[in-house]
C-alpha cells in the first residue's frame, strides 16, 4: 500500500511540474505562478497526509473491512453448510416417513384382508348355523306336522269307530262287554 501511495505521489509530482513548465507561460517557481502554489499545496496537504498516517489508517481501515468481509463469507458457508446438513436431515426423515407411511399403508391393508377373510367365514358360520336352525325347525314342522295328521287320523278312526260300533252293538252286548271289562279290573287288582 505504501508503495502504490508513493508512486502515486511521484506521478502528481511529476504531471503538476511538468505540464505546467511545458506550456511556457513565464518561471514555474515563482509565487507568482498559480500552478506552481497549487502544485505546493497539494504537496503540503499530501505531507500532511502521510505525517498523520492517513494512508496507515486508510489501510487498516480496509483491511478491518477486508477482514469483516472474509468473517462474513465463513460465517455464511458455515450457515449453508449447517443448511445443508438440516436439509439433509429433513430429507431422510422425510424418507423415513414415506416409508412409515407406506408401512403403514401396507399393514391396513394386511389387516383389511384379514378382517375381510374374517368376516367371510363368520358369515359363512352364521349362514350355517341359520340353515341348521331351519333344518330344525322344519324338521321340527314336519314332526308337528306328522303328529297332528296321526292324530286326526286317529280321531277320525274313533269316531268311525265309534259309529261302527253304535250301529252294531246292542244293549245287551254292551252290558256283557261292560261285565267283562270289570271282571277284567278286578282280577288285574287281586
Amino acid at each position: 500500500m505504501k508503495m502504490r501511495m508513493k508512486t502515486l505521489v511521484g506521478a502528481a509530482m511529476t504531471s503538476l511540474v511538468a505540464g505546467p513548465a511545458m506550456a511556457g507561460e513565464g518561471a514555474f517557481f515563482s509565487l507568482a505562478n498559480i500552478n506552481f502554489i497549487t502544485t505546493l499545496g497539494f504537496l503540503l496537504f499530501l505531507g500532511v497526509l502521510v505525517y498523520y498516517k492517513v494512508p496507515h489508517i486508510l489501510a487498516k481501515q480496509l483491511d478491518k473491512r477486508a477482514e469483516n468481509i472474509q468473517n462474513d463469507l465463513n460465517e455464511a458457508r458455515k450457515l449453508r453448510e449447517e443448511a445443508q446438513t438440516i436439509l439433509a436431515t429433513y430429507e431422510r426423515k422425510q424418507k423415513e416417513v414415506q416409508e412409515q407411511a407406506a408401512r403403514i399403508v401396507e399393514a391396513a391393508r394386511e389387516e383389511s384382508t384379514a378382517a375381510a377373510k374374517a368376516a367371510r367365514a363368520d358369515l359363512k358360520a352364521a349362514i350355517e348355523r341359520r340353515l341348521q336352525a331351519a333344518d330344525g325347525q322344519i324338521a321340527s314342522a314336519r314332526e308337528a306336522a306328522v303328529k297332528e295328521v296321526r292324530d286326526q287320523a286317529i280321531s277320525v278312526a274313533i269316531a268311525a269307530a265309534r259309529d261302527v260300533v253304535a250301529k252294531q252293538m246292542t244293549a245287551a252286548e254292551g252290558n256283557r262287554l261292560i261285565e267283562a271289562g270289570i271282571k277284567d279290573v278286578e282280577a288285574k287288582l287281586h
